[in-house]
């Protein structure tokens, strides 16, 4: 076969099977049977093999099943990718149109268009080729995933003129993929997403590309950097051209200069949210004339020339039927509401965290009641009220319960603390989240021990302590269910390489109360081994910078205990390393996101204490701070957020919740791994 024979037989084959791609990962519905597709996909490799030169970035080859990419390489945006700002009220978006037309002098008209509720994606263009996509980082440097976005499939590869363009616009996951993906993921016994936004991001920033093309993402573009390229003067003209040119365009918007026509299209959009087949949290509204536009020009953050009207808070109606309690690692009991499920903000919602006791107490919330239901932020599920008239008569007080639903011993309340708390340090839920722990990323770093298979361990009898890991043999792991000779393996290759860790990753894992990676660090900084540690005094320990008299007791107490005597003798005997390295082992910032990220924590978390969570966070890079500012790039909000949440919608940054957080900390693993 010539080359040109060749050229002509790949051009055909990369047309059928991208084809086939998008009827399977986007369609959701396949022409191609699958014997049919594989045996067309070898002919391409082996003529791709036989003619490299003949390899284009669209075949798909390149596109799946390529080797993971190590990491993702940064974007330097040409112009920087501002932030939107927002405003929560009718009166609010009057004060803007007024300040429009006051700095402008004359009447505005405006392009009115729907805000996705995705994740910002910029699109190059060089000669009419896709040649680079990235996410918007930071505003000015973001990270190509060019890779990953050829596997969506309404993002053209090539314009029909030769241009040089970029354009701008967002990646969102459509409801119906979002509900497929979270039922594979809890088959699967993974962590479900949050919402279809979380489920974006983490897609589209996977390191194989093959497992963003199973997720059926999609774009809507809303934005050509180059509009003098397409011979345009207004938005709605450059909205129009980018449809024509194939690009996805959504098309549902207005044009208009008429304030109370615009609030009518705002407040049908915001009727018919639940409707549309992806997620949307507002509207946005842009300066149509892109000459006014520039003569608006921009702040740091944001531009002047357009405003997000945010939606307020949707709330909704359940039935309470029931109220599950689970234990952490410290001991705190924590109560979870179990409702019909209920579609909230375009997610469904079932559970909601009812925080503590007192809370149930206070709202008086019972088993069958109706309550209200709003996302606090628009993020959190939380429980605002309950419907007293529709309460049933045969309605009884919720009892809180007296002993722990994992061991039955007594729940107490320690002073200063609102949450029940189990102090039986042998409680199983307590054991296997201290397990978990101690497996986790930033403590041992034992990679493919979760929470499931340390359960079926302990099902099992073969793990009590985190001694009884490093005892584990083949046969062990045989009896649990899906493990094959590979994944046998695997972990216990994992659990030996755990071994090695400095002693800083070791003290973080065994859980010390008051003891985050911060304060591990230090105290293997300051006494080199374990079997100095363990001798230290809590004068010793009191007199070391940044630490005081809270760890030191703790330390000092921990290490007192008979039991934890004995589990460091049987660590030592096991070969774990008990001595400080100088620096922790399997650098967890290496491949990062956190990774110079400046991170403030807001609100009241139900998985994690503050101090360590930051402590946790900073192992992985980040930067922890208390204030919110133009610098900062993540807000973590917990529930009852209050102030500084407000600050970072007003600012623009990024606002993630405790679920989102879980989810993106697991994503770290899955993407190291």
């Amino acid at each position: 076969m010539t080359p040109q024979e060749a050229q002509k037989k790949l051009q055909e084959l990369r047309t059928e099977l991208n084809q086939a791609r998008t009827d399977y990962y986007t369609k959701d519905a396949p022409v191609l049977e699958d014997y049919v597709y594989d045996q067309k996909y070898q002919t391409l490799l082996q003529l791709e093999q036989q003619f490299p030169q003949l390899v284009t970035a669209d075949s798909p080859s390149q596109l799946v099943g390529a080797k993971p990419l190590a990491e993702f390489t940064k974007v330097h945006h040409q112009v920087a990718m501002l932030s939107m700002g927002d405003v929560f009220s009718l009166a609010e978006l009057q004060e803007f149109d007024q300040r429009v037309q006051k700095s402008l002098g004359q009447p505005v008209e405006y392009s009115v268009e729907l805000k996705i509720d995705g994740l910002a994606l910029s699109l190059v263009y060089q000669q009419g080729k896709l040649v680079q996509a990235s996410t918007r980082g930071d505003g000015t440097i973001g990270e190509d995933v060019t890779r990953n976005v050829l596997t969506i499939a309404n993002v053209p590869r090539k314009l029909p003129e030769p241009l040089d363009l970029e354009v701008r616009g967002e990646c969102y996951m459509p409801k119906a993929a979002f509900t497929q993906l979270n039922a594979q993921q809890e088959k699967a016994g993974k962590v479900s997403f949050a919402n279809p936004r979380n489920a974006a991001a983490g897609s589209l920033r996977q390191l194989d590309a093959q497992v963003t093309a199973q997720r059926q993402l999609s774009t809507f573009i809303y934005t050509v950097m180059q509009p003098e390229a397409l011979q345009v003067t207004t938005q709605a003209q450059a909205l129009a051209k980018m449809a024509a040119w194939h690009f996805s365009v959504n098309p549902e918007r207005l044009v208009s200069s008429d304030l109370t026509e615009i609030i009518r299209f705002i407040e049908k959009a915001q009727t018919d949210r639940d409707q549309l087949a992806y997620g949307i949290d507002g509207v946005v509204l842009k300066v149509n004339p892109l000459s006014l536009q520039a003569k608006l020009g921009n702040t740091v953050k944001v531009p002047r020339w357009e405003i997000a009207y945010k939606f307020p808070p949707e709330e909704v109606e359940t039935v309470v039927r029931d109220i599950e309690w689970t234990v952490g690692r410290t001991g705190a009991v924590t109560p979870t509401a179990v409702m019909d499920p209920v579609s909230l903000a375009g997610t469904t919602v079932a559970r909601a965290t009812l925080h503590n006791a007192d809370l149930i107490q206070q709202k008086d919330v019972r088993i069958e009641d109706t309550v209200q239901l709003h996302k606090a932020g628009d993020i959190i599920p939380e429980v605002s009220a309950v419907v007293f008239a529709k309460r049933p008569m045969q309605s009884q007080p919720y009892q809180v319960p007296t002993t722990c639903p994992s061991c039955g011993s007594q729940l107490v309340h320690l002073e200063d603390e609102v949450a029940l708390r189990c102090l039986n340090p042998m409680c199983p839920a307590q054991v296997q989240e201290g397990l978990t722990h101690f497996a986790s990323r930033a403590a041992m770093n034992i990679q493919g021990l979760g929470p499931r298979i340390i359960a079926q361990l302990w099902q099992q009898n073969l793990v009590r302590d985190v001694a009884d890991l490093y005892r584990l043999q083949a046969d062990d792991l045989a009896k649990i269910a899906g493990f094959k000779e590979k994944s046998i393996t695997n972990l216990l290759t994992a659990i030996d390489q755990s071994r090695s860790n400095s002693l800083e990753r070791l003290l973080f894992g065994l859980g010390i109360r008051h003891v985050g990676a911060k304060a591990a660090r230090i105290l293997a900084q300051k006494f080199q081994t374990m079997e100095r540690l363990q001798t230290a005094t809590v004068t010793e320990l009191a007199e070391i910078k940044n630490l005081g008299e809270i760890i030191a007791n703790s330390v000092q107490l921990y290490f007192a205990n008979p039991q934890v005597q004995d589990l460091i003798s049987d660590l030592r005997q096991l070969q774990v390393n008990l001595e400080f390295k100088g620096a922790s082992t399997r650098d967890s910032t290496s491949q990062s996101p956190w990774q110079d990220q400046r991170v403030v924590i807001t609100g009241s978390l139900e998985h994690y204490r503050r101090s360590d969570l930051s402590s946790l966070l900073e192992q992985l890079g980040a930067q922890v701070t208390n204030s919110v500012s133009k610098k900062t790039d993540l807000l973590i909000a917990g529930a009852k957020a209050g102030s500084k949440l407000a600050k970072a919608r007003q600012l623009g940054i990024r606002i993630i919740d405790e679920a989102q957080l879980r989810t993106e900390l697991n994503q770290i693993e899955e993407l190291q791994s």
